[in-house]
């Protein structure tokens, strides 16, 4: 599903990007990264309490740069970024061109990262931890249907069908830019492993789910992902990124 991608980079608005990013990488390309970043993205990496989780920011909002750089055409330090009133961050307006969105996911030294020309868009990646879908965490913020859903599957798959039902709530939610200020039970998808990812019931507005198309993403072994894009016209390409 993860091939490398075309030179030079072309994001036509019919297509959506997905990139998966190893975090894992050597301190020296790490070092690098760092030159990259903003004065207020290195405060924020030095407040993480533990090396690898500094490592694994540094090197997420590093390649961010690198990749947005090359499909701008300009150097990754010179971008600027904004955040709406939830967190969700874009292109400052004045590096902002062909109307390009991002959205970025990252989870246990893995990230993904979902471009599209001129649509909204939300990406979701989660590494699937044992003991979670019966730990309650399903009933206080899933729908009732939903659980349902869930508690119907043999329990041999209900880690994997709650993994995959939220990354699904939080590309969707990430989507509309609402982040958790949107209760997940407004709204429902589908979670089963091996069912195609839909968005089900959508806040009781049957334009939403026209509005929105949600696609299963593949981001290794033990990790599940999710990306919810506008419209339902366009194709999914997945690249796989080297940095250099």
């Amino acid at each position: 599903m993860w091939q490398l991608p075309p030179e030079p980079l072309i994001l036509p608005c019919n297509e959506v990007h997905a990139w998966r990013l190893s975090l894992d990488c050597p301190q020296k390309q790490i070092d690098r990264f760092l030159l990259l970043l903003s004065e207020d993205e290195r405060e924020r990496a030095a407040r993480f309490y533990f090396q690898a989780d500094r490592n694994h920011y540094i090197a997420a909002r590093g390649s961010l740069r690198a990749i947005l750089g090359r499909y701008l055409g300009v150097e990754p330090q010179q971008l600027c970024f904004e955040y709406s009133a939830h967190g969700k961050p874009c292109l400052a307006e004045q590096c902002r061109k062909d109307n390009l969105n991002f959205n970025l996911s990252h989870s246990n030294g893995l990230a993904l990262l979902g471009l599209t020309c001129g649509r909204e868009i939300g990406i979701d990646l989660e590494y699937i931890r044992a003991g979670f879908a019966g730990d309650k965490i399903a009933e206080r913020f899933f729908s009732p249907q939903e659980v349902s859903a869930l508690r119907a599957l043999p329990r041999n798959l209900q880690d994997e069908a709650f993994f995959n039902c939220w990354t699904r709530k939080e590309a969707y939610i990430k989507a509309r830019g609402e982040g958790l200020s949107m209760p997940l039970h407004l709204f429902d998808v589908s979670l089963a492993p091996g069912e195609p990812a839909t968005l089900l019931r959508a806040c009781g507005d049957e334009r939403e789910q026209a509005r929105w198309r949600l696609r299963e993403l593949f981001p290794g072994p033990g990790f599940v992902g999710a990306i919810a894009v506008e419209g339902h016209d366009w194709e999914l390409k997945c690249w796989e990124w080297q940095s250099r």
